[in-house]
């Protein structure tokens, strides 16, 4: 009897050792995933605002629009990036040395021209008049404004000089620079200058991808599922095709690309860069995914319902489709928004197809050259400029709420359809 209170003993400390290395696990997991979530957003947040300076711009007749005809041709061809400089050296009268005109011009970002451009296309009743506009600011005068770059040291170790110090405190003071929310960063395509940079191109491109993956991934799947479940023989040939699909879910992203390489781009001639190369590769990555759910899904279906079906008179294929895959249903689509998921966050297979050029148009269609979210937060994460670190941040927070949304979806199908028998 001590012997069996002492072996007791032993197990119940285990067991209380145990549950506490468990818990040290869970700590730890939650820990580290606050971490990553915390440096992301820390660096990123600040991507969602951008610094804007007013302009007093008097738009010029004789810059915009020597001959007085108002003709689009002409306003479109004129010279904004002359305008512009001339509002700046108005702005500061007494910079007049080139090096030092050079200096101010660098405060606004190159892409602030085509901000007065678009204004007087608009609005052709501009021309002759003066208005405030707002325009971005250069990516260093964004990065000193939030904080991310110091004021202090040397003035040679600085990307801002004294005297644009100078220049940034005087517009200060005015109320002349200002942070504002940064939609360019949802409605613009990729620039090689931080300012202009949106996510927009990169968005368009997964949507195109992932609609081209859903509607060759999603009905393949599912017959492919109800075939092996419900109607293959079972022998050698299906035990094989069997082993090949779960075989399959485990092979590296990577391998699908090449696949895709070879087979789409090589053999087929498709052109690359294009979202329904993109949308073949994926689709073949996450055709296993959906079979092995779709499977499981009509194997949670009780045997009975299938009984009760035959019994009254159904066919095999009418209670296939009349009543074993509508209570299947909730669980394939479970399986397939959860492949769909991780077809989102896929970047190799992409990359040996092309999808990593540097595209500025945001694509219209299938066949558009295009990139995908995660290549753009690669191609981001690998330049030089500061200022492309926050956007980079700001991009995985907008990739991980398309996950968020998409893995919730899936939690809410399974919960509102799902039959407990």
């Amino acid at each position: 009897m001590d012997k069996v209170r002492a072996s007791l003993a032993k197990r119940y400390a285990k067991e209380r050792r145990f549950r506490v290395l468990g818990r040290l696990a869970i700590y730890a997991s939650l820990s580290f995933l606050v971490i990553l979530l915390s440096s992301i957003v820390a660096n990123g947040y600040t991507a969602f605002q951008q610094t804007f300076i007013r302009l007093d711009v008097h738009f010029d007749q004789q810059l915009l629009d020597p001959e007085g005809m108002g003709r689009r041709e002409a306003l479109a061809d004129a010279d904004y990036s002359g305008l512009l400089k001339k509002t700046l050296r108005e702005m500061f009268p007494e910079v007049r040395e080139r090096r030092d005109q050079r200096a101010l011009y660098a405060l606004v970002s190159p892409g602030a021209s085509y901000v007065l451009r678009e204004k007087v296309l608009s609005d052709p009743g501009l021309v002759g008049k003066t208005q405030a506009v707002w325009v971005t600011g250069d990516d260093d005068v964004d990065m000193l404004i939030k904080g991310h770059t110091e004021r202090d040291g040397p003035e040679n170790e600085r990307r801002l000089k004294d005297n644009q110090l100078g220049w940034i405190d005087g517009l200060l003071e005015k109320g002349a620079i200002q942070k504002q929310f940064n939609l360019a960063f949802f409605t613009s395509g990729d620039s090689r200058e931080p300012g202009s940079a949106g996510i927009k191109g990169a968005l368009m491109g997964s949507v195109f991808t992932l609609v081209v993956t859903l509607l060759l991934s999603f009905p393949i799947g599912v017959a492919t599922a109800i075939y092996l479940e419900e109607f293959a023989p079972k022998n050698r040939w299906t035990d094989l095709i069997e082993v090949n699909i779960n075989n399959l879910a485990a092979v590296p992203s990577i391998v699908f690309g090449l696949l895709g390489l070879a087979v789409f781009i090589n053999f087929m001639g498709l052109p690359r860069s294009v979202p329904l190369v993109g949308g073949l590769v994926l689709a073949l990555m996450t055709l296993p995914i959906i079979i092995i759910s779709g499977r499981a899904a009509l194997k949670s279906v009780p045997p009975s319902i299938r009984e009760a079906a035959l019994a009254v008179g159904a066919s095999k294929m009418q209670t296939v489709a009349h009543h074993v895959l509508p209570l299947a249903m909730p669980g394939m689509l479970t399986g397939t928004i959860i492949g769909m998921a991780h077809a989102l966050g896929e970047t190799a297979p992409l990359l040996m197809i092309g999808m990593v050029a540097f595209i500025v148009d945001v694509p219209t269609g299938a066949l558009d050259p295009a990139t995908v979210l995660p290549v753009q937060i690669y191609l981001w994460a690998d330049s030089p400029e500061r200022a492309f670190v926050e956007r980079t941040s700001a991009a995985i927070m907008v990739l991980l709420v398309f996950l968020v949304i998409m893995n919730a979806a899936a939690v809410i199908l399974r919960k509102r359809f799902e039959r407990r028998w």
